[in-house]
Protein backbone atom coordinates (compact mmCIF):
# COMPACT_ATOMS: atom_id res chain seq x y z
CA UNK A 1 0.00 0.00 0.00
CA UNK A 2 1.72 3.20 -1.18
CA UNK A 3 0.83 6.27 0.87
CA UNK A 4 1.78 9.85 -0.01
CA UNK A 5 1.79 12.80 2.34
CA UNK A 6 0.88 16.05 0.58
CA UNK A 7 1.38 19.38 2.35
CA UNK A 8 -0.25 22.22 0.36
CA UNK A 9 1.36 25.56 1.17
CA UNK A 10 0.78 28.54 -1.07
CA UNK A 11 2.59 31.81 -0.60
CA UNK A 12 -0.23 34.33 -0.85
CA UNK A 13 -1.57 34.47 2.70
CA UNK A 14 -3.57 37.67 3.23
CA UNK A 15 -4.18 37.51 7.00
CA UNK A 16 -0.57 36.80 8.03
CA UNK A 17 2.33 37.53 5.66
CA UNK A 18 4.39 34.42 4.82
CA UNK A 19 2.22 32.48 7.25
CA UNK A 20 3.43 29.02 6.29
CA UNK A 21 7.07 29.85 7.09
CA UNK A 22 6.45 32.22 10.00
CA UNK A 23 8.37 31.07 13.09
CA UNK A 24 6.59 29.38 15.96
CA UNK A 25 8.76 28.31 18.89
CA UNK A 26 11.74 29.15 16.69
CA UNK A 27 10.74 26.88 13.81
CA UNK A 28 8.92 27.62 10.51
CA UNK A 29 5.26 26.64 10.74
CA UNK A 30 5.46 24.20 7.83
CA UNK A 31 8.34 22.33 9.50
CA UNK A 32 5.99 20.78 12.07
CA UNK A 33 3.87 19.14 9.36
CA UNK A 34 6.93 17.87 7.51
CA UNK A 35 8.64 16.44 10.58
CA UNK A 36 5.55 14.63 11.86
CA UNK A 37 4.75 13.24 8.39
CA UNK A 38 8.29 11.94 7.95
CA UNK A 39 8.04 10.03 11.25
CA UNK A 40 4.91 8.17 10.08
CA UNK A 41 5.29 4.41 9.82
CA UNK A 42 2.94 4.38 6.82
CA UNK A 43 3.88 7.35 4.62
CA UNK A 44 6.35 6.66 1.77
CA UNK A 45 6.95 10.18 0.51
CA UNK A 46 6.27 13.70 1.78
CA UNK A 47 5.65 16.27 -0.95
CA UNK A 48 5.01 19.99 -0.53
CA UNK A 49 2.90 21.63 -3.22
CA UNK A 50 3.75 25.33 -3.30
CA UNK A 51 3.91 28.24 -5.71
CA UNK A 52 6.47 30.13 -3.59
CA UNK A 53 10.24 29.65 -3.78
CA UNK A 54 10.83 30.63 -0.12
CA UNK A 55 8.42 27.93 1.07
CA UNK A 56 10.08 25.44 -1.27
CA UNK A 57 13.50 26.21 0.20
CA UNK A 58 12.29 25.77 3.77
CA UNK A 59 10.42 22.57 2.89
CA UNK A 60 13.53 21.02 1.35
CA UNK A 61 15.62 22.10 4.33
CA UNK A 62 13.31 20.14 6.64
CA UNK A 63 13.31 17.03 4.48
CA UNK A 64 10.27 17.27 2.21
CA UNK A 65 10.29 16.87 -1.55
CA UNK A 66 9.32 19.80 -3.76
CA UNK A 67 9.39 18.16 -7.19
CA UNK A 68 7.52 21.00 -8.91
CA UNK A 69 6.42 24.59 -8.36
CA UNK A 70 2.65 24.79 -8.34
CA UNK A 71 1.22 26.77 -11.29
CA UNK A 72 -0.05 30.24 -10.42
CA UNK A 73 -3.62 29.47 -11.47
CA UNK A 74 -3.74 26.86 -8.69
CA UNK A 75 -2.56 29.28 -5.98
CA UNK A 76 -5.32 31.89 -5.85
CA UNK A 77 -7.45 32.78 -2.83
CA UNK A 78 -10.47 30.87 -4.10
CA UNK A 79 -8.80 27.75 -5.46
CA UNK A 80 -10.13 24.65 -3.71
CA UNK A 81 -8.08 21.65 -2.61
CA UNK A 82 -9.31 19.29 -5.34
CA UNK A 83 -7.48 20.76 -8.38
CA UNK A 84 -4.31 21.19 -6.29
CA UNK A 85 -4.32 17.51 -5.37
CA UNK A 86 -5.28 16.39 -8.87
CA UNK A 87 -2.32 18.37 -10.22
CA UNK A 88 0.09 16.83 -7.70
CA UNK A 89 -1.04 13.25 -8.29
CA UNK A 90 -1.05 13.63 -12.09
CA UNK A 91 2.40 15.28 -12.07
CA UNK A 92 3.90 12.50 -9.97
CA UNK A 93 2.40 9.82 -12.20
CA UNK A 94 3.53 11.47 -15.44
CA UNK A 95 7.01 12.46 -14.25
CA UNK A 96 7.90 9.83 -11.62
CA UNK A 97 5.68 6.91 -12.54
CA UNK A 98 4.41 7.12 -8.97
CA UNK A 99 0.74 6.49 -8.17
CA UNK A 100 0.01 6.22 -4.43
CA UNK A 101 -3.11 4.39 -3.32
CA UNK A 102 -3.75 6.68 -0.35
CA UNK A 103 -3.06 10.37 0.24
CA UNK A 104 -2.56 12.04 3.61
CA UNK A 105 -3.61 15.69 3.34
CA UNK A 106 -1.63 17.54 6.00
CA UNK A 107 -2.20 21.27 6.21
CA UNK A 108 0.82 23.22 7.50
CA UNK A 109 -1.51 25.34 9.64
CA UNK A 110 -2.07 22.55 12.22
CA UNK A 111 1.21 22.47 14.17
CA UNK A 112 -0.18 20.51 17.14
CA UNK A 113 -1.06 17.49 15.02
CA UNK A 114 1.31 14.60 15.73
CA UNK A 115 2.54 11.50 13.95
CA UNK A 116 0.19 9.46 16.15
CA UNK A 117 -2.79 11.37 14.76
CA UNK A 118 -1.60 10.82 11.20
CA UNK A 119 -0.98 7.11 11.67
CA UNK A 120 -4.26 6.61 13.51
CA UNK A 121 -6.14 8.22 10.62
CA UNK A 122 -4.32 6.07 8.07
CA UNK A 123 -5.01 2.90 10.06
CA UNK A 124 -8.72 3.72 10.25
CA UNK A 125 -8.86 3.94 6.45
CA UNK A 126 -6.74 0.81 5.95
CA UNK A 127 -9.09 -1.12 8.21
CA UNK A 128 -12.27 0.23 6.57
CA UNK A 129 -12.82 -0.87 2.98
CA UNK A 130 -16.16 0.92 2.85
CA UNK A 131 -14.68 4.34 3.68
CA UNK A 132 -13.62 6.79 0.98
CA UNK A 133 -11.76 8.99 3.45
CA UNK A 134 -11.06 9.78 7.10
CA UNK A 135 -11.36 13.30 8.47
CA UNK A 136 -10.22 14.63 11.84
CA UNK A 137 -12.79 16.42 13.98
CA UNK A 138 -13.10 17.85 17.48
CA UNK A 139 -16.09 18.75 19.63
CA UNK A 140 -17.68 21.92 18.24
CA UNK A 141 -17.12 24.93 20.54
CA UNK A 142 -20.73 26.04 19.93
CA UNK A 143 -23.65 23.74 19.19
CA UNK A 144 -25.14 24.51 15.74
CA UNK A 145 -28.64 24.15 17.21
CA UNK A 146 -27.98 27.42 19.04
CA UNK A 147 -27.04 29.32 15.87
CA UNK A 148 -29.21 31.87 14.06
CA UNK A 149 -29.75 33.49 10.69
CA UNK A 150 -31.11 36.99 10.17
CA UNK A 151 -34.36 37.50 8.25
CA UNK A 152 -35.06 41.22 8.00
CA UNK A 153 -35.39 42.48 11.58
CA UNK A 154 -36.05 39.00 12.96
CA UNK A 155 -33.76 36.07 13.70
CA UNK A 156 -34.58 32.45 12.91
CA UNK A 157 -32.89 29.19 13.95
CA UNK A 158 -30.15 28.36 11.47
CA UNK A 159 -31.21 24.71 11.78
CA UNK A 160 -35.03 24.65 11.78
CA UNK A 161 -37.14 22.40 14.00
CA UNK A 162 -38.33 20.57 10.87
CA UNK A 163 -34.76 19.35 10.40
CA UNK A 164 -33.60 18.85 14.00
CA UNK A 165 -36.87 17.48 15.38
CA UNK A 166 -36.30 19.45 18.58
CA UNK A 167 -38.76 22.22 19.44
CA UNK A 168 -36.95 25.41 20.53
CA UNK A 169 -33.57 23.65 20.67
CA UNK A 170 -31.96 27.07 21.18
CA UNK A 171 -33.60 27.23 24.62
CA UNK A 172 -32.17 23.86 25.72
CA UNK A 173 -29.12 23.60 27.98
CA UNK A 174 -26.07 22.52 26.01
CA UNK A 175 -25.90 19.23 27.91
CA UNK A 176 -29.31 18.14 26.56
CA UNK A 177 -28.45 18.69 22.89
CA UNK A 178 -26.85 16.09 20.61
CA UNK A 179 -23.06 16.46 20.62
CA UNK A 180 -21.74 18.14 17.48
CA UNK A 181 -18.29 17.97 15.94
CA UNK A 182 -16.40 20.32 13.63
CA UNK A 183 -13.63 19.45 11.18
CA UNK A 184 -10.35 20.80 12.52
CA UNK A 185 -8.20 20.79 9.37
CA UNK A 186 -5.50 18.61 10.91
CA UNK A 187 -5.68 15.21 9.20
CA UNK A 188 -7.48 14.08 6.05
CA UNK A 189 -6.72 10.60 4.74
CA UNK A 190 -8.15 9.96 1.28
CA UNK A 191 -8.07 7.15 -1.26
CA UNK A 192 -6.47 8.38 -4.48
CA UNK A 193 -9.38 6.99 -6.48
CA UNK A 194 -11.69 9.22 -4.45
CA UNK A 195 -9.74 12.25 -5.68
CA UNK A 196 -9.11 11.16 -9.26
CA UNK A 197 -12.23 9.15 -10.08
CA UNK A 198 -14.92 10.56 -7.81
CA UNK A 199 -13.31 14.01 -8.11
CA UNK A 200 -13.82 14.65 -4.42
CA UNK A 201 -11.63 15.32 -1.39
CA UNK A 202 -13.88 13.17 0.79
CA UNK A 203 -16.06 10.87 -1.29
CA UNK A 204 -19.38 9.57 -0.05
CA UNK A 205 -18.40 7.67 3.09
CA UNK A 206 -16.27 9.65 5.55
CA UNK A 207 -14.98 8.04 8.74
CA UNK A 208 -13.85 10.12 11.71
CA UNK A 209 -10.74 10.67 13.79
CA UNK A 210 -11.57 12.54 17.00
CA UNK A 211 -8.90 14.90 18.34
CA UNK A 212 -8.82 16.93 21.54
CA UNK A 213 -9.64 20.62 21.33
CA UNK A 214 -6.16 21.69 22.49
CA UNK A 215 -4.62 19.69 19.63
CA UNK A 216 -6.98 21.08 17.02
CA UNK A 217 -5.97 24.71 16.49
CA UNK A 218 -5.73 25.69 12.82
CA UNK A 219 -3.74 28.87 12.30
CA UNK A 220 -5.30 31.66 10.27
CA UNK A 221 -4.61 34.85 12.27
CA UNK A 222 -1.92 36.41 14.44
CA UNK A 223 -4.02 35.51 17.51
CA UNK A 224 -4.00 31.87 16.41
CA UNK A 225 -0.19 32.01 16.31
CA UNK A 226 -0.06 33.29 19.88
CA UNK A 227 -2.41 30.57 21.14
CA UNK A 228 -0.62 27.83 19.19
CA UNK A 229 2.78 28.93 20.48
CA UNK A 230 1.59 28.85 24.08
CA UNK A 231 0.14 25.35 23.60
CA UNK A 232 3.33 24.21 21.89
CA UNK A 233 5.49 25.56 24.72
CA UNK A 234 3.31 23.72 27.23
CA UNK A 235 3.76 20.51 25.26
CA UNK A 236 7.54 20.93 25.10
CA UNK A 237 7.92 21.58 28.86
Amino acid sequence: MTILGIIPARGGSKTVADKNIKLICGKPLIAFAIEEAKKSKFIDRVVVSTDYSKIAEVAIEYGAEVPFIRPGHLAGDYVTDLPVFEHCLCWLKENNGYSPEIVAHLRPTAPLRTTNHIDEGIKILLDSEEADSVRSVCVAPKNPLKMWKINGKAIEPFIPESFSGIKEAYNFPRQKLPEAYVQNGSVDIIRSETILQKRSMTGDTIFHLIMDEDESINIDTELDFIVAEQLMKKRLE
